[in-house]
């Protein structure tokens, strides 16, 4: 791999310094085009949903959307990451944007001419399989731009754009949205128009950077080469936690599905306090970043992350339990629902801000304690997990609330709140679990180290 001598030897040593990376020119123009093609993708995805129910009035229609991305995900990970180890793989988030952005001009015609829904989902379908390709070989990427001592830094940088985007492109989105309806006979179309560019607008940032991925030897697509990363996985007793650790707290504490649920039924605050809320845990996130990004690298990576998942699992709780009719007759004075609403707000946010330090350790993890030939599958079958774990947690939440609801003579809003505290008990019992099986995790120290 020619990259780290092209780029990394540009700076020296970082220390304790927050920029260092941000110095990295080919970093900077990575991080910038994937700011950039992140916002549009957000402002897609918020398109697209309000399109097909304003043209269907149809919850199941919307289904499909996750459906159509799933199918992409679990058909092609295993040869994305194949792809990402054998072929340049700044060659193919390149060839991916392009197909992302012909995927989103095709949904900007499709818009426009009011064609078949049918014909939305295709597109979704291909521009999720684009960025299926695109996770890997950009994951695997960023070890090429940044030496070893600021690449825990890197990665912390990049997930804290990633949830500033995740904040600012929905919010984006909807507002364009609601200032075209009524103007606009298909304001949809323009959002897509707009991802287009974002993603062509990636590709020229992508384009500058000098760094390499040299593929040394390639591998044929065989059954064995493609399941090489899960067996490397599953030898790698630290990633093999790390990854088990976060996608079962993902999948037990995903309640955020029932979000609609306490902003509507338990807190009443309204599809504005429910857009709030939503926004809560990307904001954490983006504050821990920058909390992170002015202090020494983590000494003890391995206790950081068991304590963040526990943290994680506790707020649950908490979010869980912050409702007015559930305890407002605890309380020696009555509490205005306004204040159980920013208490709501406060541990959804602490749930974002600590799981953002999961998410840091995690990633780096992958990568340094990854041979460079494999990473790109490492790297898929980390996506496949974290991926499938956050679909299936929303469908396991909203199970356990009708479980615990309407099917046992009780309301909706008491199985939500008894979905969410279950998952975050489940959540602390994990923690507990993976730090027995794997005492390898609570012994890694700095993540920073050589």
């Amino acid at each position: 791999m020619s990259g780290p001598e092209n780029s990394a030897s540009e700076i020296p040593p970082a220390g304790n310094d927050a920029y260092a990376v941000l110095r990295n020119r080919d970093f900077r123009f990575y991080i910038t085009g994937r700011l950039v093609a992140v916002l549009g993708s957000q402002m897609l995805s918020v398109a697209v949903g309000w399109e097909i129910y304003e043209r269907t009035h149809s919850a199941l229609k919307l289904g499909y959307v996750g459906l159509a991305e799933m199918l992409a995900m679990l058909l092609f990970t295993l040869p994305a990451g194949h792809v990402a180890d054998n072929f340049n793989r700044k060659a193919i988030i390149k060839t991916v944007l392009v197909i992302s952005a012909v995927a989103s001009l095709g949904l900007a015609l499709i818009s426009w001419l009011e064609a078949p829904v049918f014909w939305i989902y295709a597109c979704l379908f291909v521009y999720a399989g684009a960025r299926t390709f695109l996770w890997p070989a950009s994951a695997a990427f960023v070890t090429s731009l940044v030496p070893r001592n600021i690449f825990s830094r890197a990665v912390m940088w990049n997930s804290g754009m990633f949830q500033l985007a995740s904040v600012v492109g929905p919010a984006l989105g909807g507002v364009l949205i609601a200032a075209m309806h009524g103007r606009l006979a298909h304001p949809a179309a323009v959002i897509y128009g707009i991802n287009t560019l974002t993603a062509l607008s990636c590709f020229l940032f992508v384009s500058l950077v000098r760094a390499q991925h040299v593929v040394t030897k390639r591998e044929p697509m065989t059954p064995g080469n493609l399941v090489a990363g899960f067996k490397f996985v599953f030898s790698n007793h630290i990633i093999l936690g790390t990854i088990t650790l976060d996608m079962f707290a993902v999948f037990l504490g995903g309640a955020t599905a029932l979000l609609p649920v306490y902003a509507k039924d338990i807190l009443r605050s309204g599809p504005s306090g429910l857009g709030i809320l939503q926004a809560a845990l990307p904001v954490g996130a983006v504050f821990c970043s920058l909390i992170l990004a002015h202090r020494p690298p983590l000494q003890k990576a391995g206790h950081a992350l068991l304590w963040a998942v526990v943290t994680f699992g506790v707020a649950t709780i908490l979010f869980g339990l912050m409702n007015a009719p559930t305890l407002s007759g605890w309380m020696p004075v009555a509490v205005p629902g306004a204040v159980w609403f920013w208490l709501t707000f406060a541990m959804l946010f602490t749930c974002g801000a600590v799981d953002n330090i999961s998410v840091i350790v995690r990633q780096t993890l992958v990568q340094i304690l990854t041979p460079d030939e494999k990473r790109g599958r490492v790297s898929a079958v980390n996506s496949l997990f974290i991926g499938t774990s956050n679909e299936f947690g929303g469908f396991e939440s909203g199970v356990v609330a009708h479980w615990f609801g309407p099917m046992m003579g009780n309301t909706i809003a008491t199985g939500a709140i008894i979905s969410v505290v279950l998952g975050g008990v489940g959540t602390i019992l994990v923690v507990i679990v993976v730090a027995v099986i794997w005492p390898e995790i609570r012994k890694y120290g700095r993540l920073d180290a050589h």
